[in-house]
Parts: structure tokens; C-alpha cells; sequence
């Protein structure tokens, strides 16, 4: 597993939790931490970013992340750590501070994703609608094979021809872009379509299995989430993890977490209204260990 470093190494700890699943650690991430306050930890999650092997589905799962959160802490000789984490990473964050309560300090989560079926499947849909010609051929591809659009593109990046993983994957980053607000991407060189297709690779691979929190499911079991002071951001616009997610997660959290929109942002974290909300969060968390219930 690959892990980065940055910050102040006497600083207050920070695990910062990428999203995809698959997408790897960003400088984007990262750089909304203040290096002087803070000692930042970057793992590339199984399969992604620059771990190794990238884009490997075997032995990857829900629980073999949560084994390498836990034996991280020992070797960076670290007690407790804010957790920070956007849309998977936010789920992720979620479910280690349930499985490592005593490893957590805090929680700032950005546009939670619940990993509902209802969430992986409106994802699609939404995508679908922003660029059905592209989709197209995916959709009868699927309905011919007679199973889900998710489960086939996982097929599709398992298992078929190098020329139809990277047409899939072209036609997910697009529309994903569109919905995340972002700004178009250049048009992928070689080097790029083979980071897309690890990326898709792993990701189908984690939503055809419901991200292994369908039983229970993750509501449920935030039910045991600790009492760490916890904070969910989440913009109003987000069209990739609606906010009725962050709404249902704050009432099952009830006073145990601060729930904040940000107008007008979508799922892009480097959104300005969004960036600023993470900023502020991150500073009060610095300056007392605590969120500001505003």
C-alpha cells in the first residue's frame, strides 16, 4: 500500500480517505489541509492510485481495506486521527470509526455516499441521461447478457478486450465529470485511459457487491458509529450522492453529528463554496479538536 506524507510531523494526525472506490490520492485532496496544523496521511486504497498491483480486484474488498487501516496506525505510530473523506472515502471513514472506534478523533465527511442499491443505481441512471448515445451499446450489451449495467461493466473491465474496457471507461469519466460538475478533462493519452480503466476496474468491482454493506446496511450500522465529534458537508447541487443521503445519515446520527449545506456546490471538492466549507471545518478542528455547531 502506498502511503503519503505531508504536513508537520508533530501536527495532529489526519487520515485523508480517497474516493472511487479506485480513484487514488490527490494533491486536490490534500492541499485543503493546513500543513502547519496538521501531520496529513494519504493511503492509496487497494487496487488504486500508486499501490500495487494497481487495478487488482482480488483480495479487495470492504474488509481487506479496513485490515490495512488497521495495522497503518503502528507502523506510523499513530494513536488517534481526524478521518477525512469525500463521497467513498466518506463511507469508508464511516465504517472504520465502527470498526476502530478508539483510532478516531473526528470525522469531516464531504457528500457522504450510503452505497444503498438506490444510490448505485440512480448513479447510473443519472449517467445514462447525461450522454445516452455513449451509453447505448453498454445498455444493450447488458440486457442482451441479461444482467444489470453495473454488473456488465464489471464484466467489461475483468474480462473483455483492452479496446472495450477503455471505450468504457471514457464513457464513465465523462459523465461522471458532467455530473460532478468538474471541469472537462483533456482528451486521455495512453497513460491515462490505462489509469481510468484501473480505476473503473476496481470501482464496478466494489458496486456490483454493494461495496459489502448490504447486510447490514450502512443506516444500520451507523447505529454504532462512536461518539467523535463528526461533521458532514455536503453540497446542495451534488448530483453523483444526493443530499436526501446526508440527510437520512444525519438523522440516524441525530446529536452526535453537525450536518452543514453548502449552496451551490455539487460533488466536485474543488468547488470554491465547497473548498472554503472544508477549509473552515479543518481550521476549527485544528485551533480545538472540535467542530462548531453553526
Amino acid at each position: 500500500m502506498h502511503v503519503e506524507e505531508h504536513g508537520n510531523p508533530a501536527g495532529r494526525p489526519a487520515l485523508v480517505l480517497h474516493g472511487g472506490p479506485g480513484s487514488g490520492s490527490s494533491p486536490l485532496l490534500h492541499s485543503l489541509l493546513d500543513p502547519a496544523h496538521y501531520r496529513i496521511l494519504c493511503p492509496d486504497q487497494r487496487g488504486a492510485g500508486r499501490s500495487t498491483p494497481a487495478g487488482e480486484i482480488a483480495s479487495n474488498t470492504l474488509e481487506h481495506l479496513l485490515a490495512d487501516l488497521r495495522l497503518l496506525r503502528e507502523p506510523l505510530r499513530v494513536d488517534r486521527w481526524l478521518v477525512v473523506g469525500g463521497s467513498w472515502g466518506a463511507t469508508l471513514a464511516l465504517v472504520h470509526a465502527i470498526d476502530q472506534p478508539g483510532a478516531v478523533a473526528g470525522l469531516l465527511l464531504r457528500n457522504v455516499f450510503l452505497a444503498r442499491p438506490e444510490d448505485i443505481t440512480s448513479f447510473f441512471d443519472a449517467a445514462v441521461r447525461t450522454n445516452a448515445e455513449a451509453w447505448r451499446g453498454l445498455q444493450q450489451q447488458a440486457e442482451v447478457a441479461g444482467r444489470p449495467l453495473v454488473d456488465h461493466l464489471a464484466e467489461v473491465f475483468a474480462s473483455g478486450t483492452w479496446e472495450a474496457q477503455c471505450a468504457a471507461a471514457l464513457c464513465w469519466s465523462i459523465s461522471e465529470q458532467q455530473l460532478a460538475g468538474a471541469r472537462a478533462a483533456q482528451p486521455p493519452d495512453a497513460a491515462t485511459y490505462q489509469r481510468l480503466v484501473q480505476r473503473y476496474r476496481v470501482q464496478s468491482h466494489y458496486l456490483r457487491h454493494g461495496c459489502w454493506l448490504t447486510d447490514p446496511p450502512l443506516l444500520e450500522r451507523c447505529a454504532r458509529l462512536p461518539a467523535a465529534p463528526t461533521l458532514l458537508l455536503h453540497g446542495t447541487q451534488d448530483a453523483i450522492c444526493p443530499p436526501e443521503g446526508a440527510a437520512a445519515l444525519h438523522q440516524v446520527l441525530g446529536g452526535r453529528a453537525t450536518l452543514r449545506w453548502v449552496p451551490g456546490a455539487g460533488h466536485d471538492p474543488t468547488h470554491p463554496a465547497m473548498a472554503a466549507a472544508m477549509k473552515q471545518a479543518l481550521h476549527e478542528f485544528a485551533e480545538t479538536g472540535m467542530f462548531q455547531r453553526v
